[in-house]
């Protein structure tokens, strides 16, 4: 058994805390990013990781930084034979990373030298990646650039939303780190260092990257929705000239098709033209309506031109 420090934040990171409570370790603490305002309401809330360890009854910290003496000493004194980090959100100092007896693991949502840091599963499936990993790799100074300890491959396929690769990268990144800490304790951890060529860098999605663009070919139109489905969503402008409103597009088709990119070649099918090809709108979603397929969308709208 590990003392266990578990550093986390969203509801990927719960499966893998609760994989490690299962598993018979000790979790002497988490930590998590502080309750903040989400929602319509805005009402102040705790991270999913925070609420899952205050309902399995461990203590729970959450530092605004790790930067500050007190803070580090606090963590020091917990005695953690390893941390165990996923999608916290801050950056760990030296002195944290240094303070477990076995340093710190991490769970990373990529085939590591590629796509290293904060959004590797939208930015894989946008590149039109066609397979990814989860991988276990033990942290050091850098960013997502420490030795890798074990990896498993999973495809994405062609019409994968992020939303679903993150469903499935939370499981076996959970499964994973167990494995990891088992070897751990074995002391047959054996971690080898990242490769030096295709490095490339997840930025954090920025909301002026959510338009859709219908100039560009209709695969790479595709690639960039379902990169964003569910959240935050790819969006475009749709409607009549004098009632126009931003629309979601939650799933999409590529298919056969020319017109003016943005134009409506089949308004029954809510078929769409590109730059190359055409987009068939599967799954959409009006602001404050709930998700509809694109043809009951179009039985109460006009799309008008895009």
């Amino acid at each position: 058994m590990l003392r266990v420090v578990f550093m986390g934040t969203p509801e990927i990171a719960v499966p893998t805390l609760s994989e490690i409570i299962g598993a018979g370790h000790d979790v002497v603490a988490v930590y998590s990013q502080p309750p903040r305002p989400a929602g319509r309401g805005m009402d102040v809330r705790m991270s999913p990781v925070q609420a899952h360890a205050e309902a399995c009854g461990i203590p729970v910290f959450t530092p605004k930084s790790l930067r500050r003496e007190p803070e580090q000493a606090a963590f020091r004194s917990l005695g953690a034979d390893v941390a165990v980090v996923v999608a916290y959100g801050l950056l760990l100092p030296k002195l944290i990373l240094e303070a477990p007896r076995e340093g710190c693991l991490n769970m990373h949502g990529s085939a590591l030298p590629r796509w290293r840091g904060a959004a590797p599963i939208q930015r894989a499936i946008m590149a039109g990646d066609t397979e990814t990993a989860a991988m276990v790799m033990r942290m050091d100074e850098g960013l997502d650039t420490g030795p890798i300890c074990l990896a498993e491959r999973i495809d994405i396929g062609p019409d994968m939303t992020a939303g679903e690769l993150h469903d499935r990268m939370m499981l076996v990144g959970a499964g994973l780190i167990v494995r990891a800490l088992a070897a751990l304790e074995r002391g047959s951890l054996v971690c080898a260092p990242q490769p030096q060529e295709g490095v490339t860098y997840a930025a954090k999605i920025d909301k002026a990257e959510t338009r859709i663009d219908l100039t560009r070919p209709a695969a790479e139109v595709h690639n960039h929705i379902r990169g964003l489905s569910p959240f935050p969503g790819a969006w475009l402008e749709a409607g009549p000239e004098s009632k126009r409103e931003r629309i979601k597009i939650l799933r999409s088709a590529v298919v056969e098709g020319r017109g003016q990119p943005g134009a409506v070649l089949d308004p029954k099918a809510a078929v769409v033209a590109c730059g190359e090809a055409a987009i068939r709108l599967v799954e959409v979603q009006r602001a404050g309506k709930r998700p509809m397929s694109g043809a009951e969308l179009l039985r109460g709208f006009d799309l008008g031109r895009i």
